[in-house]
């Protein structure tokens, strides 16, 4: 009987981990400030959340779409909030 609960446990942590991903972006679309600032404001409000938001140095422009693909749907984020934060974010990196 533990064996199966166990079994169960270890089948659903994988397949939560397996969960959906956002493919939302693939490179630069929103370039206007006004824009550019509501993806400030979407990254700090919604990612603060749940963890210290990083430096947006950390990644470059695909290591950001790797991340964001990760995190946006955990965030809830919308795919033209996702594009929002991801276009900040590369527009204030300098990788």
């Amino acid at each position: 009987m533990k064996k199966f609960i166990l079994t169960g446990i270890a089948a659903s942590a994988f397949l939560v981990s397996c969960g959906p991903k956002s493919v939302a972006v693939t490179g630069p679309k929103y370039t206007s400030s006004e824009q550019l600032a509501q993806g400030k404001t979407i990254f700090e409000n919604s990612c603060a959340k749940c963890h210290k938001l990083p430096e947006p140095t950390k990644h470059d422009d695909k290591g950001w779409i790797n991340t964001l693909s990760r995190m946006a749907p955990k965030a809830k984020l919308s795919d033209d909030q996702h594009q929002m934060v991801y276009d900040y974010l590369i527009s204030v990196n300098k990788k």
